[in-house]
């Protein structure tokens, strides 16, 4: 345990208890009755505590361990929707509300739980009917501000399995223990710490931690089980320029444990991202999710790591606004000047392909030059063709963005990354998360009746503003810690200077142009009519993000692609503006 062992002792279970929201107001007669109400249960890795439906007989605090809730789905499939940690308790809100269980909730790992009997929580309510109020209230607010949520518990204990000797584990995981130290106490246990201990003194380490690494070492196979039993996350770390095969657990990883811990796949690099190997390793895993640590950047690409490990990540949501999403470039550069740390990013439409460029890393000189060659002297939507389909042939965009990001996949972004489309197909918003980057980029920003949309194994793809031109909810289900959103689409309007039913003469339609009477052309209603359906359901994306920034941006047409420079400067202002003034991420409740 970084070369000294704390021989950590648990906290008698009245401090326990005194330190959970729901039971802090008791008095300390109040605190022992209820640790002499609580019955202790131990839960194998995988037990179900309770499921969907059944009779709310009890609440449980989570003594050690962890618990994940999920919702049962059609098919058979389940949706995770938040973890349960040391502290936490399960269960109260259907208790209280004296309704069925609302979730499946099942033992992450070996764990040990408390349960409080609805007959001996009701006993304390009428013993203790001031401080026990309280915990309804608590229960109420939850109820109120999160409806249907369940709270999201960090993972605490996280088991390094390196892929084979060849992995530098030891110096990843001394890094990765220095990061973690800095939102808690961070242990750091290999087989040479552990020999001769049992999982007792894990769960004693446990309780003296905020954090617990336990490292895999490579050969140590009884060790590297225990590690993966006792674990709330996996740690993956491979060598990324080797040739991919499986990890020595790989049935076990894959198949029984799937459904109840994240796999996180380490791709170490000696130098920059080698195009294609995260798609390699990730088809060895599956469902897992990768990080990238450059050689170079490790330090960098490790302090992200430990973010979005312990839920303190920042998410990038940029929109869908044609021209006027130029704003974003501005917008992204203010807050990196204001020390903002970008840890993810997703978009849709512009937004999209503005965040491919905040994913590459790319500086923000590299973001102005990159994107001005590509959509203002690149016109990219010169290419006119007959309106079988569309008004353009979209060859020119599609070329114009294979120059600009290349052959890469979206798995070889520094930064986790997705793209939103429309799947006319399916009738729903897609998120891609693997796939070319170029290719997707290119069917998220397919306007219907503007560009063709974009045609895949039988399905037909387009513009993701279509249906969600603010794509917040995806890097929420990610469980981000503050989500930043971008909203250029909120405030655009279509106006016409004229009153008609019908089209006059060619002859009149151009005489009114040079009076400046122009009707809206075909392009700005296609664009506008593309984003219009989804900006019924932005309002509810608006309200999950942490920090809204929507410039004021009217005097920009949605096609000024001339209006560049403007565009970012606008965006840059109003930025640097609001966040001088003290606006800041705030995390949901």
């Amino acid at each position: 345990m970084s070369g000294h062992d704390p021989a950590p002792s648990p906290n008698d279970l009245p401090a326990f208890l005194r330190g959970i929201a729901l039971f802090s107001p008791l008095d300390a007669a109040g605190i022992a009755e209820l640790a002499l109400a609580l019955e202790p249960r131990m839960l194998p890795g995988g037990a179900v505590l309770f499921d969907e439906g059944d009779v709310a007989d009890a609440l449980y605090v989570v003594r050690s361990g962890g618990l994940a809730a999920y919702r049962r789905e059609p098919g058979a499939t389940v949706v995770l929707l938040g973890m349960i940690g040391v502290g936490e308790v399960a269960g109260e809100i259907s208790l209280i509300a004296q309704t069925p269980r609302r979730s499946l909730v099942r033992a992450l790992r070996d764990s040990v739980v408390l349960r409080l009997s609805a007959q001996a929580f009701h006993r304390l309510v009428g013993k203790y009917p001031q401080a026990m109020m309280h915990t309804v209230g608590v229960t109420a607010r939850y109820l109120l501000d999160r409806p249907e949520q369940v709270r999201y518990s960090a993972p605490r204990t996280f088991a390094i399995l390196p892929h084979d000797a060849g992995v530098d584990a030891h110096g990843f995981a001394r890094s990765l223990e220095a990061m973690l130290s800095r939102y808690g106490s961070c242990a750091l246990i290999d087989a040479t710490v552990a020999r001769g201990r049992d999982a007792a003194w894990l769960h004693q380490v446990e309780h003296a931690h905020r954090y617990v690494l336990l490292l895999g070492d490579a050969g140590e196979s009884a060790w590297r089980e225990q590690c993966a039993r006792q674990a709330d996350a996996f740690l993956l770390p491979v060598n990324a320029a080797d040739a991919a095969s499986p990890w020595p657990e790989v049935a076990w990883i894959n198949a029984t444990h799937k459904p109840l811990r994240t796999r996180h796949l380490v791709l170490l690099h000696a130098g920059d991202i080698g195009l294609g190997r995260a798609t390699a390793w990730l088809s060895q895993l599956c469902g897992a999710r990768h990080h990238h640590v450059r050689g170079d950047r490790a330090a960098t690409d490790i302090e992200r790591l430990a973010r979005l490990l312990t839920g303190r990540s920042l998410g990038l949501v940029l929109s869908g606004g044609g021209a006027r999403g130029f704003a974003q470039i501005g917008v992204v550069r203010a807050l990196r000047e204001d020390g903002q740390q970008i840890d993810c990013v997703g978009g849709t439409s512009i937004g999209a392909i503005i965040g491919a460029g905040v994913a590459l890393d790319w500086s923000d000189e590299e973001m102005f030059s990159n994107y001005r060659r590509a959509f203002v002297d690149g016109k990219p939507l010169r290419d006119y063709t007959f309106p079988f389909i569309s008004l353009t042939r979209g060859h020119r965009v599609a070329r114009l963005l294979r120059a600009a990001f290349g052959e890469r996949d979206i798995t070889d972004l520094p930064l986790p990354f997705y793209a939103v489309t429309a799947n006319l197909t399916a009738g729903v918003a897609q998120v891609h998360r693997a796939g070319s980057l170029w290719f997707w980029l290119r069917a998220a920003s397919a306007i219907p009746g503007v560009l063709p949309p974009v045609f895949h194994r039988g399905e037909v793809f387009v513009d993701g503003a279509v249906i969600n031109n603010l794509p917040v909810d995806p890097m929420r289900a990610a469980q981000v810690g503050d989500v930043i959103g971008i909203d250029i689409g909120a405030d655009d309007v279509l106006k016409a200077k004229v009153e008609e039913a019908f089209l006059p003469a060619l002859w009149r339609t151009v005489l009114d142009h040079l009076r400046r009477k122009p009707r809206p052309g075909i392009l700005n209603i296609l664009l506008r009519a593309g984003m219009v359906n989804a900006e019924a359901a932005s309002a509810a994306r608006r309200a999950q993000t942490s920090l809204l920034l929507a410039p004021p941006m009217r005097d920009i047409g949605l096609l000024d692609w001339h209006e560049y420079e403007r565009a970012i400067a606008s965006g840059y202002r109003y930025a640097r503006e609001l966040l001088g003034r003290g606006a800041a991420p705030r995390s949901l409740p």
